[in-house]
């Protein structure tokens, strides 16, 4: 039986403005406590390690077949296999993110539809933060040659983190109003790069001075799983204890029964996002520069080890470069939309984005300080524009759907990160040069900027049925 009732919104809420701003602070401490699994553990130490534990599982195989010995030079004779398909140990984490990626893509959708028709995105939140958080801790137990279990552990981890920023998004429309809704969301960017940042310094501190304190490389790799998870795990309960629910279920529904309903909603909101036609087009603009965005954050370490010919040490002084300057980046970029705008301001910092990698292109060789000053222009633009594409999405969101779009825009993001890297390859196979390979990528801000000129967003906002806050 459907319960029928309009959502509320921010401004039908009742709730005095003390609570809001609780709420409100409450609700960035997610942006901190999740950070560290895309930075720590993606970015930075899972894919090195789970590679050594394949080729160790490869060299095994090799000894017990009798084969040619499996050396890491040599990518063709470190196979390993999962379910009768024979790989190389060295591609292991590439094959890994897609299967990943496409695991979200069917999931993620479903997720959001479920939590927009039960209201109960708390309970949600909690319940994927933990079970991602237990996942992460428990990639301490990989090691000697069962990256099997990596695997499996980092597609739940995978998962549940992108399950819990949908939810975690769709609480924003709620917990603020059209014109706090920048500035709340720059915040939690700014916070989520600050907090990312402080706990990679902490492991990367163990890591470099394992020797100091008396442990392996593996060992002090393994404790930063643990301290990935338990961050965030532990820095999850401060939003949960302050976010409340703020609109009746879709539907009375209970158990099983409550995922059928989700799909049943999800196919109701595929229907009715042909109503939308602006705000797809905004967010098919997102997806082009998000993009760009996404390929430079991931092949800059490549871009300076191979093209640059920079140390390891350096890469990793770049890494904590980004993630702290992201913070006040994100902090400017709030700041600027409160004066001029989410929409000039994004413009803006895709200008900056293309001279940013302009500047790329000239970086000599061999120069950290160059590098460097790179990674602060990187930084800069890098938290505060996803900041107010996400804040401004969410203007765009139809009352009561916000967990749906938001796993469309979160899909779309996932589903698109396969172009920026490919022109990226492609250009360099061809001309035999990353820094034509990253040059090329102004193509995608070149494209983003152009077609955000022409999407009126306070036309969008409006046809959603959403006021239109006083700077868009």
């Amino acid at each position: 039986m459907e319960v029928q009732s309009a959502p509320m919104s921010v401004a039908d809420s009742p709730a005095p403005a003390i609570d809001r701003k609780r709420e409100q602070r409450g609700w960035i401490w997610y942006d901190w406590a999740n950070q560290v699994f895309p930075t720590s553990v993606i970015t930075v130490f899972l894919s090195g390690y789970l590679t050594v534990v394949a080729k160790e599982a490869a060299r095994e195989d090799t000894a017990r077949n009798g084969a040619r010995a499996c050396v890491d030079s040599s990518l063709q004779q470190c196979d390993v296999s999962l379910f009768g398909l024979h790989f190389p140990a060295g591609s292991l984490w590439g094959y890994l993110l897609s299967v990943a990626t496409v695991v979200q893509v069917v999931v993620l959708p479903v997720m959001g539809a479920i939590a927009d028709r039960t209201q109960n995105k708390r309970r949600m939140l909690g319940g994927l933060a933990f079970t991602g958080a237990a996942a992460t801790a428990a990639l301490a137990l990989v090691g000697g040659s069962d990256w099997h279990l990596g695997v499996v552990l980092f597609i739940l981890a995978n998962m549940c983190y992108g399950a819990s920023v949908v939810v975690y998004y769709a609480f924003l429309p709620e917990i603020a109003g059209p014109d706090e809704r920048d500035a709340v969301s720059s915040r939690g960017w700014a916070f989520g790069y600050l907090g990312g940042g402080l706990a990679l310094a902490v492991q990367l501190a163990l890591f470099v001075g394992h020797d100091a304190v008396g442990i392996g490389e593996t060992t002090a790799v393994r404790i930063g799983f643990v301290m990935s998870g338990l961050w965030w795990a532990v820095f999850t309960l401060i939003p949960l204890a302050r976010l409340k629910r703020h609109q009746q279920p879709h539907g009375g529904e209970r158990g099983a029964s409550v995922i059928t309903a989700g799909f049943r909603e999800l196919r109701q909101t595929v229907r009715q996002a042909r109503a939308f036609p602006l705000t797809l087009a905004f967010l098919g603009t997102y997806l082009i520069y998000t993009d760009g965005i996404a390929t430079v954050a991931n092949v800059s370490a490549q871009y300076g080890r191979d093209e640059l010919r920079l140390e390891e040490t350096a890469l990793i002084t770049t890494i904590l470069i980004v993630q702290f300057v992201a913070f006040a980046g994100a902090r400017l970029h709030g700041w600027a939309a409160s004066r001029w705008g989410a929409k000039h301001t994004i413009m803006a910092s895709l200008l900056v984005w293309i001279g940013v990698i302009g500047a790329a292109y000239f970086v000599q060789a061999g120069q950290e300080v160059q590098f460097y000053l790179l990674a602060v222009g990187i930084g800069i633009v890098l938290g505060g524009t996803n900041a107010l594409s996400r804040s401004l999405f969410s203007q765009m969101i139809p009352p009561g759907r916000e967990a749906q779009y938001f796993s469309l825009y979160e899909v779309g993001e996932r589903s698109t990160s396969w172009l920026g890297p490919l022109v990226f390859a492609g250009v360099g196979q061809a001309t035999g040069s990353f820094r034509l390979a990253i040059i090329s990528l102004v193509v995608f801000f070149a494209i983003g900027f152009a077609l955000m000129f022409f999407v009126p967003v306070r036309k969008a906002i409006t046809a959603s049925g959403n006021p239109v806050p006083d700077k868009v």
